[in-house]
């Protein structure tokens, strides 16, 4: 058995998801949850592992991970599932192909601090393509050499398909068939879909079913108090077969992860040696793309937790109630159409830094958390708590009846249990 070790300083954190909706008891089986716990447990163990070992993972940048590499790297696992609605395993649109998006953000450290893909249908990993937009940006934005013209993106922080590919290519992503993406249960669901509109009835929602689906993503803080969120989807969740052709309403970067600031400068005074507060946050969003999109969610989140008290008295959770929550602006959003179109319904993952700097700018504390919430049945998620145990939930404590059922669900695991071997050569 591996031993969990804390490391020094800031401590790494990891939240994962994969999906929200109209998940219940009465549409998710014992059987099937044991899928997702299982699933999502095994991605955040190795990407905590990563995160916490100086390892020869792939996407290491360095002696030690940071952020960006745990996020991208927790994200293309995700990806490689097909349990999940991103890469292998997304859903089709009306049309019978898969279209894909990525985004990814950081709260400081890179020029272009946030860059998305979509439209795309022949990169394996989207995620990845994403990232590599962020990193080319410290030389597309200026380099060390004013006149450098770089053949990358550019200034530019989000690319459709053409433009996109062509960029993967020159890079030397990895480039896949359509059909890599096919799978039968996603077709099937497809099927499903248009025979219920071919009698009248509406494919989007259904309040009786669970289609596993949604964007899933990744929220990390590293050691150097970076916070970085990624998210990658297979199309506009709670939509299925209703998906047209071209559409983008999930990943688009909206800066959800800012960069840290100081909580109150007229405050600055009260700390010995000029010592400064900073905070950040990041997020990820899984739900209907585009209620999210219509209230700007997650950015929304940022600002309630940002701007509503300078002193940071309104905490991330705070901020997640009033928009995510049962009865938050989410929610609102949908008006009458609540619980009837799949409208409004989602969640999200997010961590929150706190820290304090010295004079040098050198940390001398720091306090984090990992925080989720959603509005709907349930919402797949995993993370690593301040105890450094890992937890899987789909539900809230007590929300439904009948929960000791699902094996695992909410129970504390040892991280060194959950990791084989074999994963980490």
């Amino acid at each position: 058995m591996m031993e969990y070790k804390k490391p020094s300083g800031i401590t790494p954190r990891i939240i994962i998801h994969g999906g929200a909706g109209n998940i219940t008891p009465a549409n998710l089986s014992p059987s099937e949850h044991a899928q997702f716990h299982d699933s999502l447990l095994s991605i955040l163990a190795q990407t905590h592992h990563f995160l916490t070992s100086p390892s020869s993972f792939p996407l290491c940048s360095g002696s030690s991970t940071s952020a960006l590499d745990a996020a991208t790297f927790a994200v293309s696992l995700l990806e490689n599932n097909p349990l999940f609605n991103s890469g292998h395993g997304a859903v089709f649109t009306r049309d019978g192909i898969n279209e894909l998006e990525a985004s990814i953000m950081v709260s400081k450290g890179k020029k272009k601090r946030g860059t998305g893909v979509m439209g795309l249908t022949r990169v394996k990993n989207p995620i990845k393509l994403a990232r590599e937009m962020l990193l080319h940006g410290e030389e597309d934005l200026y380099g060390e050499d004013p006149n450098y013209t770089s053949r990358g993106a550019q200034g530019h922080s989000q690319l459709h398909r053409y433009s996109a590919e062509k960029l993967a290519k020159e890079w030397g992503m990895e480039m896949v068939d359509p059909s890599y993406y096919f799978t039968q249960e996603r077709w099937d669901q497809h099927i499903q879909g248009l025979k219920k509109e071919k009698v009248g009835g509406v494919s989007t929602w259904d309040a009786e079913s669970f289609f596993p689906q949604g964007t899933c993503g990744a929220v990390a803080l590293d050691a150097e108090g970076v916070v970085c969120t990624a998210t990658s989807t297979g199309g506009p969740a709670l939509v299925l077969s209703e998906t047209l052709k071209g559409l983008m309403a999930d990943c688009f970067p909206s800066l959800t992860a800012y960069s840290p600031i100081p909580h109150c400068e007229s405050n600055m005074g009260m700390f010995v040696n000029r010592d400064r507060i900073f905070r950040a946050t990041g997020m990820s969003g899984t739900g209907n793309g585009d209620s999210f999109l219509r209230i700007n969610a997650v950015r929304t989140i940022s600002a309630i937790a940002r701007y509503s008290s300078p002193s940071g008295k309104v905490t991330l959770k705070d901020a997640l109630a009033k928009v995510t929550g049962r009865d938050g602006d989410l929610q609102k959003s949908a008006g009458d159409r609540w619980q009837k179109t799949g409208e409004g319904e989602g969640g999200v993952i997010g961590i929150e830094v706190t820290a304090v700097t010295d004079a040098n700018s050198a940390y001398k504390s720091a306090t984090s958390e990992c925080l989720d919430d959603f509005n709907c049945g349930g919402m797949f998620r995993a993370a690593v708590n301040k105890r450094g145990k890992a937890v899987m939930r789909v539900w809230r404590p007590g929300q439904h009846g009948g929960l000791e059922k699902y094996e695992g669900e909410g129970k504390e695991y040892d991280l060194g249990e959950l990791l084989d071997e074999k994963m980490l050569l």
